[in-house]
């Protein structure tokens, strides 16, 4: 007698997933079902406080890497006596002292270890902006002070490596072999190229070997040879056709699993995009009628799923991390929108790491007297908790405008 145990098989299947909870487990991959989008709450908790009574003054730039190690680069010289606006070199009170310029820590928020700042055989950045930690654990740093023009490549244990470029030699958007106050930087690690937001002072995207930093390629707005041009009205940038050139500073960069390259145009208040090799994809523009001269596209995460499905924005004037469908460009919700020094609220928010990290949790920092540094925790997929923010990304082309 022959029995049919499709029924049974069934039954044990139903059983093993109600079991492990995988249908009801909130994860970041794959598509999100019914318009839901990924959804954080900031960990009061996160870091630690620091050893050695050290501070940290602003922070430009902060990284994830491949072990989950959060790496944050922070300015010393801003740290501020707040009563007496001194510099607290040395230190005018038992508390508190600067703590040097690189940061490591774990998910748990325990300080790892701590180097950087000037040293034999490189040019440490007269003002530090910008950290990324690459696929070989390498972690390297740039600066937008007077003068800086160089990148600077170091082991994770702070072994000097390598520098691309050199202090006050920037001879413009169109210089191979320095830099133009570098804002932030990319390792694609499927071509091991170093891509430069570039920067403060240039007007491009710039892209070396990461291995022995020689030059590959650059490209301004749209693919084009950059410009070194006067920037517009404010008013004209924000209301009349879209820019022909990149506005400085040319402020984020990430490139994506797929090989498109996520160009932040910060103060024209957009992103570009572009394939490896600088060709132009398409444009967005994010609350485009900001007005404030900071502009509104500060930098870029990108969700961890395969797909990378979710392109994170940060928007410092507006107080709001954007939370954008990469495939569309459109926003789909945000986090944040609170001014001042509480607890959820941004004060100048500014930089975000590049990655999230295994779990999902983004990473910002912030500058002027924000100086601080915040973990948003991943807490699944769900429905907007800002849907009138979805409205703020407009003018999506991939027209480029004629010369």
């Amino acid at each position: 007698m022959v029995t049919n145990r499709r029924p049974l098989i069934m039954i044990f299947l139903i059983l093993a997933i109600a079991i492990t909870g995988d249908v009801l487990k909130p994860v970041a991959k794959g598509q999100p079902a019914n318009g839901s989008v990924p959804k954080f709450e900031l960990d009061p908790y996160w870091p630690k406080p620091l050893p050695n009574k050290w501070i940290t003054g602003q922070i430009p730039g902060i990284a994830v890497d491949s072990h989950d190690h959060i790496w944050v680069i922070h300015r010393p010289k801003t740290i501020r006596d707040q009563e007496k606006g001194a510099s607290l070199h040395p230190p005018t009170a038992e508390c508190c002292f600067p703590a040097p310029p690189v940061l490591e820590f774990d998910m748990e928020g325990n300080l790892l270890q701590s180097w950087g700042g000037p040293g034999e055989g490189y040019e440490w950045p007269e003002n530090e902006h910008g950290i990324f930690v690459d696929y070989k654990d390498n972690v390297w740093i740039g600066g937008n002070g007077d003068g800086d023009a160089q990148i600077l490549k170091f082991t994770d244990k702070g072994k000097f490596l390598l520098q691309i470029g050199h202090k006050g030699q920037s001879k413009g958007s169109n210089d191979t072999e320095n830099l133009g106050k570098p804002a932030a930087m990319f390792v694609y690690p499927k071509t091991d190229e170093l891509f430069v937001a570039d920067g403060y002072a240039n007007r491009r995207v710039i892209v070396f070997d990461a291995e022995t930093g020689a030059y590959k390629r650059h490209w301004g707005a749209y693919g084009r040879k950059p410009q070194d041009l006067k920037n517009p009205p404010r008013e004209q940038i924000v209301t009349g056709p879209p820019p022909r050139f990149f506005n400085p500073p040319v402020h984020g960069i990430v490139v994506s699993n797929d090989g498109l390259v996520y160009v932040a145009d910060r103060a024209n208040n957009r992103l570009q995009v572009f394939h490896l090799d600088g060709t132009f994809i398409e444009e967005a523009f994010v609350k485009r009628d900001t007005l404030d001269a900071e502009g509104s596209v500060y930098g870029f995460a990108l969700s961890p799923d395969k797909e990378q499905r979710f392109l994170y924005s940060v928007d410092g004037p507006n107080m709001w991390i954007r939370i954008l469908d990469r495939r569309t460009l459109q926003i789909v919700d945000s986090v944040g929108g609170h001014g001042g020094h509480q607890t959820g609220a941004f004060y100048h928010l500014h930089s975000i790491a590049a990655s999230t990290d295994s779990k999902g949790n983004i990473y910002v920092g912030e500058v002027n007297e924000g100086q601080r540094y915040m973990r948003y925790l991943y807490k699944g997929m769900g429905p907007p908790s800002n849907p009138g923010t979805a409205t703020a990304s407009s003018g999506i082309s991939s027209a480029i405008p004629a010369p």
